[in-house]
């Protein structure tokens, strides 16, 4: 869980958007978001796919399970 959560920031950071802008793109508040970059809570897989979407990288990526 702790590269998920450390991939997800990353890629968040490396296109510019904000907490609230992935929340708001995923339908959820951003205190909910938050605790997908921290690591309280996991988001549903329809979510994760939206994330690897918005953030243009993969599942695998997200995961930890490839590197690029």
């Amino acid at each position: 869980m702790q590269i998920f959560c450390q991939r997800l920031k990353e890629s968040r950071l490396s296109v510019g958007m904000t907490q609230r802008q992935i929340a708001d793109a995923l339908s959820i508040s951003q205190p909910s978001y938050i605790r997908y970059e921290n690591g309280s809570s996991e988001p549903t897989l329809e979510n994760l796919v939206k994330i690897a979407d918005i953030l243009d990288v993969s599942v695998d990526f997200l995961l930890g399970r490839k590197d690029y």
